[in-house]
């Protein structure tokens, strides 16, 4: 791939470093156990890895409350630690992205602190939305993603807006000191050696003028059954989802990007399921890729993924830009649990019939052939080339996402997939530090998922990893580009050819199929490949 679009076509990892590897033994991982760690990721066969939140905060969300941006949270080192960490992965050939927040700081942040000093009406207010209430109810009906209203009041009765916790107040992105300082912000890493950004919720920066209420629309469904079959719903415009302004910002920001040589590129977080309004996030003149969050929530069924499939590329060509794909991140249940169901729900949990690990892992294997066969990029959570399980059973006092506390103990949140990683050992921690414990507690049976336990072993998840995105990048028919989908082989199967001379063949049903004639098995899910029949829950990779 080019150099200077490397992105069109990047496998790129995602560390969430609090449960990477850590290298001080309190049981946190940090930037020293990831340093020692690059390896792995490098060995993988990744071209980037992208690091969650590394910023001082007082961790209510896990880092997403930055107080200080440009600086490094002393729990996980230093920036001169940074520093070293950027340089080491460039060594072996490895880009780095990091993660911004710009919709909120947290509530520790020097601008928030002088702004309920200052008092209502002053100029240190105006950087965020701060409003007076109607009588003693909140400005508007607006609620928080994690539970109760988007609101809370101060002593002297202004209240104001937090779409996440009210440790998380929302920065007002139509003050100019706000877009200067985040484009402060984003050249103090560029000029540290940092190739780009993952943007959070990115769809969220504007809000509509007079914050007016939501009504019956806070949260339209993203798909309906009609006769059988999830469609899309029709998009409607939020009072503060995706607002067309937004893009005015991401134009500034590329602009800025485009200054650096190599050119910097960013990521969206765009929670966005109509995919026309996802790809304006990717005009040639805003963000390069963008997280396909609809491919993610899609159910294991051939016929809605090649329909979420269709979609994307069409709306990503439109515009010129890459599909990203991806099948977990730190916000949503692992998919080896979402897909160990058969009886699926579209979305981001585990709701469903009872969990079915085995199936689970079949069709995850599966799942990440068709992932890494598709056009353009792709990214992976870190855990997930073990076979990684939700924890959905982690003890109610060792919970620590906010949202188990402002939804009123009735959703437990995203901790299940946030438990630090098993590195080696037939016991917790693991190898995870040198210390006996680590901040979420690890499952008693990890041992065999353990990177040490699946080394060198033919049938293991890993392997499969390490083969598939070694073969990937040798394989002239992968990475950007397109695909033709092939209709003769049963309503269950999904498959499609790539070229020069390459076919996916991904079986969703329970029945073996007959593999198309002609072409030789590069790689299979399963264990030994298949000869003729496919299996159900697998996929092959077939060259000329």
């Amino acid at each position: 791939m080019a150099q200077r679009e490397w992105w069109r076509s990047a496998v790129i990892y995602q560390v969430y470093i609090r449960s990477f590897a850590d290298g001080d033994g309190d049981g946190l991982g940090d930037i020293t156990g990831l340093r020692s760690r690059l390896d792995h990721i490098a060995d993988l066969g990744a071209d980037a890895l992208w690091i969650n939140p590394w910023y001082p905060s007082p961790m209510v969300d896990a880092g997403y409350d930055v107080s200080d941006y440009r600086a490094v949270e002393p729990r996980f080192g230093t920036l001169a630690d940074a520093e070293h960490l950027i340089a080491e992965a460039h060594d072996r050939g490895l880009r780095v992205l990091l993660d911004i927040v710009p919709n909120h700081t947290s509530s520790e942040h020097p601008w928030f602190r002088e702004a309920l000093a200052a008092g209502p009406g002053s100029p240190a207010r105006d950087r965020y939305l701060f409003r007076r209430g109607r009588d003693d109810l909140p400005p508007n009906d607006w609620r928080s993603v994690f539970g109760g209203p988007a609101w809370t009041r101060v002593a002297d009765g202004d209240w104001y807006l937090h779409l996440f916790d009210p440790a998380q107040p929302d920065l007002d992105w139509e003050h100019p000191e706000v877009r200067a300082d985040f484009a402060d912000t984003l050249r103090f890493w560029f000029d540290r050696g940092v190739d780009g950004f993952r943007i959070d919720v990115a769809h969220s920066l504007i809000k509509e003028p007079g914050l007016p209420d939501v009504g019956e629309q806070r949260y339209p469904p993203s798909r309906v059954e009609v006769e059988g079959q999830l469609v899309r719903a029709p998009w409607t415009a939020h009072p503060h989802w995706d607002r067309d302004e937004v893009h005015e910002v991401y134009r500034e920001w590329r602009a800025l990007a485009e200054e650096y040589d190599p050119p910097r590129i960013f990521v969206a977080e765009a929670w966005v399921d109509e995919p026309e309004r996802l790809s304006r996030y990717l005009r040639p003149d805003e963000l390069h890729t963008a997280f396909n969050f609809d491919y993610l929530t899609t159910p294991w069924r051939a016929a809605d993924l090649r329909r979420t499939i269709e979609e994307t590329l069409e709306e990503h060509a439109a515009v010129g830009a890459p599909p990203t794909w991806v099948l977990s991140n730190h916000d949503v249940a692992r998919h080896v649990s979402r897909y160990a169901r058969l009886e699926q729900v579209a979305g981001r949990g585990v709701g469903g019939s009872a969990a079915d690990l085995a199936l689970g892992l079949r069709r995850a294997r599966a799942a990440v052939l068709l992932t890494l066969a598709l056009p353009g990029g792709a990214y992976l959570y870190q855990g997930e080339e073990l076979g990684l399980p939700e924890v959905e059973d982690l003890p109610v006092e060792a919970l620590q996402d906010p949202t188990w506390q402002r939804s009123g103990h009735t959703d437990r949140g995203r901790d299940g997939c946030r438990v630090p990683l098993p590195w080696s050992g037939v016991a917790p921690p693991y190898g995870f530090g040198p210390g006996p414990a680590t901040w979420l507690p690890q499952p008693a049976d990890w041992g065999p998922l353990s990177v040490a336990a699946q080394t060198g072993d033919p049938a293991s998840t890993l392997e499969l990893y390490r083969t598939a995105l070694g073969l990937r990048r040798a394989t002239g028919a992968l990475g950007d580009g397109s695909l033709r989908f092939r209709d003769d082989l049963g309503p269950d199967v999904l498959a499609f050819d790539r070229a020069p001379g390459f076919t996916c063949v991904v079986n969703t049903g329970t029945e073996p199929v007959p593999l198309p004639a002609g072409g030789r098995v590069l790689l299979a899910s399963t264990v030994p490949a298949p000869t003729d029949l496919l299996p159900g829950d697998a996929a092959v990779w077939i060259v000329e």
